[in-house]
């Protein structure tokens, strides 16, 4: 599944440049032109990465990110700082703040996507690696093939993305909502147990003339790839 990356500013023609450009680069982008709009997005859905403007309504994009390095679940979130302030003193405060990188205003977009590329694959190589493997599970996002012991593993496009989605996050148990948000979209209504028939299809797949089950069923949580599977296999 493409990195998703939030864009936090407050100026729609830089907003719908950004967003253009990101979009071809085959990233998967939302914006908020608020700071308190976007703390309140980046508590309920995370992103892979967020680009922040210094100067927002609402909510600072410096009080932003210290929000954000308060709580668990965004502690480690990357973080790209746009700013009009180009001062020394100025960029060791965003980056103290805890910004991982730092960009002044007006800056270069293909600079700004190499920084963006690097900054993911030092922090969550497993969202940008073209082949994710899981004990003897490899999912190849270039060709959408998937293998299990050297044997392929015919999936249909759901099932390929919803394994792609729990291969990125081994042993974290996600809710049916949550698998809904990620994999299908929020734009998207279906019933929950929609989940329950995909994920059956999608063992079905991968345990055929197989042993062990890779996905992990939480009753009353969800489910997740079993992490000690891929550990061990």
């Amino acid at each position: 599944m493409a990195a998703r990356i939030l864009i936090v500013e407050d100026e729609e023609p830089l907003t719908l440049l950004l967003r253009y450009n990101l979009e071809a680069e085959g990233y998967a982008v939302d914006a908020a032109g608020r700071g308190d709009d976007a703390d309140l997005r980046l508590k309920e859905n995370p992103p892979d990465l967020a680009i922040v403007d210094w100067m927002l309504p609402g909510l600072s994009g410096i009080e932003l990110i210290r929000r954000l390095r308060g709580r668990t679940e965004t502690q480690q979130l990357p973080v790209i700082m746009l700013t009009a302030r180009g001062e020394e003193g100025e960029r060791v405060r965003g980056l103290a703040t805890g910004a991982d990188d730092y960009i002044v205003k007006p800056f270069s977009v293909p600079e700004l996507i190499a920084r963006i590329r690097a900054l993911l694959r030092r922090t969550k190589p497993e969202r940008v690696a073209s082949v994710l493997v899981a004990g003897d599970i490899e999912l190849n996002r270039e060709k959408k093939r998937v293998s299990r012991g050297g044997r392929d593993v015919p999936l249909g496009p759901t099932e390929f993305r919803l394994l792609e989605f729990l291969m990125e996050n081994p042993g974290r148990v996600f809710s049916r909502e949550q698998l809904l948000d990620r994999v299908w979209g929020r734009d998207v209504y279906i019933d929950e147990r929609t989940v329950d028939v995909h994920v059956g299809r999608l063992r079905k797949a991968l345990n055929r003339g197989q042993r062990s089950d890779p996905i992990r069923t939480v009753r009353g949580a969800g489910y997740a790839l079993n992490d000690r599977y891929g550990a061990d296999a």
